[in-house]
């Protein structure tokens, strides 16, 4: 097969080309002792800078020399360099050449993408070259390429791309995560969307089922149209069918006029049950004929109405439960739960927690200083952080922007502390509220030194690693620790891997 060698200039190459006086550079030293069909190069120097390399590059290798003249704001952030890369290699065919990628030059980000697209969607050698080494395969096993990788903003974007999947829609944008268990649900969120099917999303309250709906909704094909949001639990029971399938003027004392119901409402779009479970049995099966007829009647008159829509329904109850007790009926059951999503707690999204609390206290930030002058922005202490990853948060996401927005309000300082974080909450239990200070442990015959070592060490790492989405060279940084090496065998010691 045809060997072509991609790589980006670096202002290595380009002072080479001027003067050889510290060597050739990487690119020449690769066309020089492999030999290549094909160079195709990535330049967002000058264009006569690339043009004048190029030229110089030629009587070192009889391969053809293809180069791309683009435009990189900053070759520093990985979403802007991939979206440079990833076309210009898709105009390549794999079938008939064999990639290789240039790791030298460039910048240490652009590097890290060579490795991640020679790891997932363009399977390529690896080369690295150095006066001293000549030209080497640089051999990168694919589960040690994270921690390659620096700790990034857009880290889950750069997963996705590693397991070869496309960017996330932006329509789950506002879902914020990168837990392992989030980034499942989302996958299966963005999976169902495209199908027109209804989905059930099961959930508890404050874990954002509503904030999937719409998401899903906007990933759809009904995008554009109507989204309407219904609160079942919210709606009294002698008023659920009326407000859900509307009525015709006269059909009661009191219906001065004509009134379309919700479901009518969502006509072209979707229709969100949210509390499903809260429906009685008496409008769940004429909900469960409404979807199966695709038509509905309106209190009071004999007409049918055709609708077309989507579904979907919410709760935070265990509607298999709820089937076996008789309180829900088993054949709507089936009928909503098509796709079906479940919603994990924030306490088993340990690495989530730090990413919602930034995003939290920058909107409430935000939303103080467009109305108070000279507002300043207030930021919370680690150790309240801290604290913060020990609560258990029942009522989870809903409950922690609370409890922030509390804790800016009560905050005398810009600095929230431990204690304005414990007087924000409301009820929230902490798994290590009642443990006794580490430092007051009294020696007694459970006392044991390498047990309490063991805890404080085992407590540390796990936060540093949360705190670091789960990079270890970032975790070792946060620990001082010399590098990732060191902190795995840290995790190793204490089983942590």
């Amino acid at each position: 097969m045809n060997k072509i060698l991609c790589a980006w200039i670096g202002q290595t190459d380009l002072n080479s080309a001027k003067d050889q006086t510290n060597g050739i550079g990487p690119i020449a030293q690769a066309a020089k002792e492999i030999k290549f069909g094909k160079i195709s190069l990535l330049s967002n120097w000058p264009p006569e800078a690339g043009k004048e390399y190029v030229n110089w590059l030629k009587s070192f290798t009889v391969a053809e020399i293809e180069l791309s003249q683009v435009t990189l704001k900053n070759p520093t952030i990985y979403n802007d360099i991939c979206r440079i890369v990833i076309p210009f290699l898709k105009k390549i065919d794999r079938k008939q050449n064999s990639l290789y990628f240039h790791l030298s030059p460039g910048t240490p980000a652009m590097a890290a993408v060579w490795i991640i697209l020679a790891k997932s969607q363009f399977p390529a050698v690896l080369i690295q070259s150095s006066r001293e080494s000549g030209v080497e395969i640089a051999s990168i096993p694919f589960e040690l390429t994270a921690d390659f990788i620096p700790a990034i903003e857009d880290q889950p974007s750069i997963k996705r791309l590693a397991m070869g999947l496309p960017p996330l829609n932006p329509a789950f944008n506002q879902i914020i995560h990168r837990s392992p268990a989030m980034n499942r649900v989302v996958a299966q969120a963005e999976a169902v969307a495209v199908h027109d099917v209804p989905v059930l999303i099961i959930g508890e309250s404050g874990t954002g089922k509503e904030l999937f709906a719409r998401a899903i909704h906007q990933a759809g094909k009904r995008s554009g149209r109507p989204f309407v949001a219904v609160n079942c639990g919210a709606i009294p029971e002698g008023l659920a069918e009326s407000e859900l399938f509307g009525y015709e003027k006269g059909a009661f004392t009191g219906a001065a006029k004509d009134r379309t119901g919700y479901i009518e409402s969502a006509d072209g779009g979707t229709l969100f049950l949210d509390e499903i479970g809260e429906l009685p049995r008496s409008i769940q099966v004429k909900l469960l004929r409404a979807l199966q007829e695709s038509e509905i009647f309106r209190i009071g008159s004999a007409i049918p109405r055709k609708v077309n829509i989507r579904v979907i329904a919410a709760t935070n109850r265990n509607l298999i439960d709820e089937v076996n007790s008789g309180r829900f009926r088993e054949d709507l059951f089936h009928r909503l739960a098509i796709g079906v999503l479940q919603i994990p707690p924030l306490r088993e999204r340990e690495t989530d927690l730090n990413l919602l609390t930034d995003n939290i206290l920058e909107q409430v930030n935000n939303s103080f200083a467009s109305n108070i002058p000279g507002w300043k922005h207030k930021y919370i202490s680690a150790s309240a952080r801290n604290f913060m990853q020990q609560c258990r948060w029942p009522g989870n996401i809903r409950e922690l922007s609370n409890t922030i927005t509390r804790a800016v309000l009560w905050s005398n300082s810009e600095k929230i502390e431990l204690e304005d974080i414990k007087s924000a909450l409301i009820g929230t239990d902490a798994k290590a509220a009642n443990v006794p200070d580490i430092l007051g442990r009294r020696f007694d015959d459970k006392f044991n030194l390498d047990s309490v070592l063991e805890e404080v060490a085992k407590h540390y790492i796990c936060n540093a690693l949360n705190e670091a989405g789960g990079n270890k060279t970032l975790a070792a940084k946060k620990l001082g620790m010399s590098n990732y090496q060191t902190l795995t065998n840290w995790m190793k010691k204490y089983n942590l891997e």
